[in-house]
């Protein structure tokens, strides 16, 4: 769990804005931004008209905009994206200085790709920097972006939504550990995303595509497949659950919902991995400590 980690939070807060006057007044985090003065003006004046403690539909006016924290649940930057048809263009900043030099705007950018291309459904991500700005240039190349276009006032980098998806079955888009799943959950949980359910499929679709698919006789002992139980260490306190389809799910029994929260992010893991995943506006360490069933190891292929 050293690895560079950002989550994009949707919620903004009073406080947030606050916070992003403080960064956008600051010459060295502005320095790139072509309109930096105006949305600083622009907050500044959301903050004295509406007296309110979340401001989130103001902000996600023409676009959505998402706080970035670090694993600490510290604000660290902003993403803004906005779709114009099929496209999607992304603004990304690190505002707070102490953090610069720690690969947080690429952990920030592949959290916003996830939510361009399997929330927003773009079929292109685009990213307009100026040509000085080597360190945000670098980071997007990183993360796979490929030149566009460019004048002298601006670098465009692309991302397609069908390189994207082939960089994560390979491994590229994404510093998290590898996962597994079986076939037939990978069948079954696709018809449950078709389904539409819920917002929040995104992460889980997000999280199949990048897993490696395993016949369901040839799966390791140690990985949580769906209907496991498991005992996990999440924020150093013990919790034993079983991983359940959304009809099944009964927190008070600590049956989990695939769909949301803890659920989506244990598929797939195995015993002795740990990560962070962001559930509930906070970011929580979790440990996989033990599986203690799974219906493949015990031969149950039905379930």
């Amino acid at each position: 769990m050293n690895q560079p980690f950002v989550s994009l939070c949707p919620e903004i807060t009073r406080s947030n804005a606050l916070t992003l006057i403080d960064w956008l007044e600051d010459e060295d985090v502005t320095r790139y931004l072509s309109d930096s003065r105006h949305v600083s003006r622009f907050i500044e004046q959301v903050v004295g008209r509406v007296q309110l403690p979340i401001l989130t539909h103001v902000f996600n006016q023409g676009g959505r905009f998402f706080m970035a924290y670090d694993r600490h649940n510290v604000p660290v930057g902003f993403v803004r994206l906005v779709k114009n048809g099929t496209d999607c263009e992304m603004v990304l900043v690190i505002g707070n200085r102490d953090t610069w030099g720690r690969s947080l705007g690429a952990s920030a950018i592949r959290e916003g790709m996830k939510l361009a291309f399997f929330d927003m459904r773009a079929e292109k991500l685009i990213a307009k920097i100026h040509p000085d700005n080597t360190r945000s240039i670098k980071a997007f190349l990183r993360s796979g972006f490929v030149p566009d276009s460019e004048t002298p006032a601006l670098t465009s980098l692309a991302m397609s939504a069908q390189r994207y998806r082939r960089l994560l079955r390979e491994g590229h888009a994404t510093q998290a550990a590898g996962i597994s799943i079986t076939e037939v959950d990978k069948a079954r949980l696709y018809s449950l995303i078709e389904l539409g359910q819920s917002a929040e499929y995104f992460e889980l679709e997000h999280e199949i595509e990048r897993a490696f698919v395993v016949d369901p006789a040839q799966m390791a002992q140690d990985v949580v497949t769906m209907n496991s139980r498991v005992l996990l260490a999440v924020d150093d306190q013990p919790m034993e659950v079983a991983l359940v389809y959304p009809e099944d799910a009964d927190d008070d029994a600590g049956k989990l919902s695939v769909g949301c929260g803890i659920g989506t992010a244990i598929l797939g893991y195995k015993a002795g991995d740990a990560f962070n995943w962001r559930v509930s506006n906070r970011t929580r360490d979790i440990r996989i400590k033990q599986v203690l069933y799974q219906p493949e190891a015990a031969g149950d292929f039905h379930l």
